[in-house]
């Protein structure tokens, strides 16, 4: 039986839509906090107030045999409140935890521990009982500063390959940031939260999820195709509203992403890593242009330049 502050959610009761689930209750105001402030020009300053996104901890707490009698964290990360279960199934898939839906037999959250999240894996599956190379404290921008030997992470993701795909319309990709923009609510009450969204090949908006960790929004957005059994992504395109960093291309290739897309600056690793894996990493993506990192021939249309420069923004 299942105490009264506990909230649990069943795999079969997540694999439906996000906006159609009705267990869930919403994060207050929606992640969104109204705090008071003094606004100042040059010639007089006043009381008013703004609105700011919701940054709070949540830890993830596995329970599986192999671990004991006890629950196992599996760490701490920043984080907007919301979609919690989508942000931990998304977590553990992308650190290869898991690997099906079914790995997963529940994940349950407590109304009196509202920053703690708990994962019952399926007791057939094989657990490492040692989880702590990854147990981590990890900031809401962080994706990998809890993993032990970055070099084994390094190695993993480039042993991935992402398939040729057909290209798709270098115009339908140019219509993407507006109409993420239109759906990032939160981001029009904040200016300050990020956002991952997916998109089909014809340009229509699938999803959308908004977080103040970079990291948190791409997990959100890939725990919901995964629990609702849509992995691999290799007909959909990923739009972040940020950069793109290694972690979020080694992200990426974890959920078989063939184009990825950033309206900000990718690092020097990610763009290695893209080129050497197949996938199509796409930088400062605008509504007239854009900068193709590695492999452009997923993009059809006016020919792409072969080479950047950090000044075309």
């Amino acid at each position: 039986m299942v105490c009264c502050d506990r909230r649990t959610v069943s795999l079969a009761k997540m694999t439906g839509k996000p906006k159609d689930r009705t267990d869930a209750a919403p994060p207050p105001q929606g992640g969104v906090l109204a705090v008071p402030i003094e606004r100042f020009t040059l010639e007089r300053h006043a009381a008013a107030t703004d609105r700011v996104a919701v940054e709070a901890p949540l830890e993830v707490l596995l329970h599986h045999p192999a671990l004991g009698q006890e629950p196992v964290s599996f760490g701490a990360t920043m984080r907007t409140p919301g979609d919690d279960e989508a942000l931990a199934a998304g977590l553990l898939f992308g650190e290869s935890v898991v690997n099906d839906p079914t790995d997963v037999e529940a994940i349950e959250t407590s109304t009196r521990r509202p920053n703690v999240v708990n994962v019952r894996l399926r007791a057939a599956l094989t657990v490492d009982a040692q989880p702590a190379a990854r147990r981590f404290s990890a900031g809401a921008a962080c994706g990998v500063c809890g993993t032990t030997g970055l070099d084994a992470a390094i190695a993993r993701a480039a042993a991935s390959r992402i398939a040729p795909s057909a290209p798709i319309a270098l115009s339908t990709l140019l219509e993407l940031p507006p109409r993420m923009r239109e759906a990032q609510a939160r981001f029009g009450d904040t200016g300050g939260i990020h956002a991952a969204a997916l998109f089909d090949r014809g340009g229509a908006l699938l999803d959308v999820a908004e977080d103040v960790g970079r990291h948190n929004a791409f997990d959100k957005l890939v725990g919901r195709a995964w629990l609702a059994g849509g992995l691999p992504l290799a007909d959909r395109i990923v739009l972040l509203s940020g950069r793109a960093s290694f972690e979020l291309v080694q992200k990426a290739l974890r959920a078989g992403v063939s184009i990825l897309a950033a309206i900000g600056a990718p690092s020097s690793l990610a763009v290695h890593l893209a080129g050497s894996t197949g996938l199509t990493l796409i930088g400062f993506l605008r509504e007239r242009h854009c900068n193709v990192y590695a492999h452009p021939e997923r993009l059809s249309g006016p020919t792409l330049p072969t080479a950047v420069t950090p000044d075309a923004r």
